[in-house]
């Protein structure tokens, strides 16, 4: 794969010398109340990058009732083994998506045990213990609960990932290394169940945070190479007969980049995406969390791991593409009113541009349910701010991503999207300032030479490249409240109704020549239907597509040797 990307990437920068872009402006002088002009520039030659179509992704983790950090228990019956399937809220809030991607596992993973088919012994479910690894013994999947789940996801129309227990078979030493070969056998049992009752799974991931010296255990990056091998045969083997099989995901742990290099380099032809986990505020405990959301050099930090792993896969052999596979900011459990709070829309929605500018195709965030940082509230399964943000994004943020870049202060954050499954491009603004209104010209640039203007001119043909309107979501905090659980949409609160329904999330109509007014500490989705862009055209998508099946035909070595000498 390296030497065709070093070929895409050298026509990617001839395209970039020559193109068209979009400027929106923003600077900062600070002071309350203080209104505020400046400029975007976004990039519509051509696309930085494409994620999946279903770029948004949830968790659901194994966390029991009692599971609790710094004296509380966040977790309530969110667990895959208890939560409630019947639930309307949470039924509608999947449903909503037209396809959410669940991602179901997590730290309890690597000590799940799946029930067998005829199998006497009672499915013990997990039981706290301070001497076991992470608090609690063995727990098990008894197949009734993964009929309910399936049926419920199938139902919902999500897309299900599971991660695999692989711990299993091996032992762990006083330092915390896990030796030997992974035992498979419990596995293999449950996928082979699973194609027997016809249910769809789009990929199997192995293990959790078990990479570097891992998270209470880890797992050298040979051996673990060699159990992502004996994985993808056993899927191979089992889903013989079925023309689309499941991905093969790995090592879904916190990213070390000698231990992700060796690994990557020992699965060329056996793993189809590599996935990565964010915690990067750090401990939930933190009373500064707040404080880290809010700052813009605090955020830049974030982007390394998307930089180094991206490095890594274009100068390896690989096909596999980077997932960011759990991702809930501040580890364990996350802090009440903050990371379940508007406030940390901030945070998942600039994470959500930063890992889709470095080739991330997916982004799991932790969780849909549980814990303080839940899309959805634990106990009521009302939506969190979160949960909107992540829908207004999913519908209105298309797969081809655009290279973004302003002038002034960084308290703002830019991104943008060729628009989802419609004309023109959508912008995202977040506005990290608490003083500062911004108001936001959108101007072209005229020629190589980057003289620009403003929309506000009488030229009709710089004009004519925008719709009379463009459509705004406006997203801000119920009395200006950092630490609110409740969103407002435009200046209207969304709540669900008395049948658990998800509130429409409706734009307001605004003239394309007027500027787009960013209010303090808010978030704005601004779509442009009758920008067209080259990015954007149904031709690009159909090349991009195109070079997605290449990727495709990669992953089981069919083309690489062929296309590295004609290259």
């Amino acid at each position: 794969m390296g030497c065709v990307l070093t070929l895409v990437g050298f026509c990617l920068w001839v395209c970039l010398m020559s193109q068209s872009s979009i400027p929106v402006a923003s600077q900062r002088s600070g002071g309350s109340g203080n209104v505020e002009e400046g400029r975007v520039f976004i990039n519509g030659r051509v696309a930085i990058g494409s994620t999946d179509d279903d770029f948004v992704c949830a968790t659901l983790d194994w966390w029991p009732p009692d599971k609790c950090d710094y004296g509380t228990c966040s977790w309530g019956r969110a667990s895959l083994l208890n939560l409630d399937l019947t639930n309307k809220i949470l039924f509608n809030a999947i449903k909503a998506f037209s396809s959410l991607k669940i991602r179901m596992g997590g730290t309890l993973q690597d000590k799940v045990i799946y029930q067998r088919t005829g199998d006497q012994q009672p499915c013990a479910q997990f039981v706290k213990n301070s001497s076991e690894m992470f608090g609690f013994s063995e727990g098990c999947l008894p197949m009734s609960r993964w009929d309910e789940l399936n049926q419920f996801f199938r139902d919902a129309g999500a897309v299900v990932i599971f991660g695999l227990n692989a711990l299993s078979g091996r032992s762990i030493g006083m330092d915390g290394l896990a030796t030997g070969a992974w035992n498979g056998s419990d596995a293999e049992s449950l996928i082979q169940y699973t194609v027997n009752k016809g249910y769809t799974i789009h990929g199997w991931e192995l293990g959790n945070e078990l990479t570097g010296n891992g998270v209470g255990a880890g797992v050298p990056a040979d051996q673990y190479a060699s159990d992502i091998n004996t994985l993808q045969s056993m899927v191979q083997k089992i889903y013989a007969s079925y023309e689309a099989k499941p991905l093969v995901i790995g090592p879904g742990g916190f990213f070390d980049a000698s231990w992700y290099t060796e690994f990557i380099d020992k699965t060329l032809k056996s793993l189809q995406v590599v996935t990565h986990h964010i915690y990067n505020l750090g401990p939930g405990v933190d009373d500064h969390l707040i404080d880290k959301i809010l700052d813009p050099s605090y955020l830049d930090g974030g982007s390394k791991p998307f930089q180094d792993l991206q490095s890594i896969l274009q100068n390896s052999a690989t096909s596999a593409t980077a997932w960011v596979g759990e991702a809930g900011g501040a580890y364990n459990s996350g802090h009440n009113l903050v990371t379940n709070a508007f406030a940390f829309s901030f945070w998942y929605l600039d994470q959500l541009g930063m890992a889709s500018s470095y080739g991330n195709k997916t982004y799991c965030r932790q969780t849909l349910i549980g814990g303080n940082y839940g899309l959805l509230n634990t106990t009521t399964f009302v939506p969190n701010p979160d949960y909107y943000s992540a829908l207004l994004w999913h519908r209105l943020m298309g797969r081809n991503v655009l290279s973004t870049s302003f002038n002034g202060t960084k308290k703002i954050r830019a991104y943008s999207h060729c628009s989802k499954q419609s004309p023109g491009i959508t912008l995202l603004l977040i506005n990290l300032d608490g003083n500062t209104t911004l108001r936001v010209q959108v101007s072209t640039e005229n020629d190589g030479n980057n003289r620009t203007s403003t929309l506000q001119s009488k030229n009709q043909t710089q004009r004519s490249n925008f719709a009379s309107t463009r459509e705004e979501y406006h997203l801000t905090a119920k009395d200006g409240n950092l630490h609110s659980q409740t969103l407002l949409l435009n200046g209207k609160v969304l709540t669900v109704n008395s049948s658990g329904s998800i509130p429409p999330l409706e734009p307001i109509s605004v003239s394309s020549l007027d500027p787009i007014t960013v209010a303090p500490f808010s978030v704005v989705f601004a779509r442009f239907p009758d920008v067209n862009y080259p990015a954007c055209s149904r031709s690009t998508q159909m090349e991009m597509d195109k070079f997605g099946l290449l990727i495709e035909l990669l992953l089981f070595g069919v083309l690489q040797p062929i296309i590295c000498i004609f290259f």
